[in-house]
């Protein structure tokens, strides 16, 4: 089983920045990716950027350019750095793992990250 926690959400002003984390413990097994989504009100919830355990990276239209995907598999650690924030990324924020042999599927519990002046 594997745990998921995001942190470094809250309030920033437009065009700033925030650095999500989301930490992961339990045991993961095998090959895994590591993702990003995010759910605004009223919207579905959307992929905002993927990384696998080898570091390969891919990302939503809504991220290209401004986000940044990262992770420490020494640490268990995502990370998600987000620059030139606007009101369109007001969003809760959820962290998820997939094992890719069991396709066991697991979320965090989310982080609200507001864009506001």
């Amino acid at each position: 089983q594997v745990q998921l926690a995001e942190s470094g959400g809250g309030l920033v002003q437009p065009g700033g920045s925030l650095r999500l984390s989301c930490a992961a413990s339990g045991s993961i097994f095998g090959p895994n990716v590591m993702a990003w989504y995010r759910q605004a009100p009223g919207k579905q919830r959307e992929m905002v950027a993927i990384i696998s355990d080898g570091g390969s990276t891919r990302y939503g239209d809504s991220g290209k350019g401004r986000f940044t995907i990262s992770r420490d598999n020494v640490k268990n650690t995502m990370y998600l750095q987000m620059n030139s924030l606007n009101s369109e990324d007001t969003a809760v924020y959820y962290c998820n793992l997939v094992e890719l042999r069991t396709r066991n599927d697991y979320w965090g519990q989310g982080t609200q990250v507001t864009v506001a002046s």
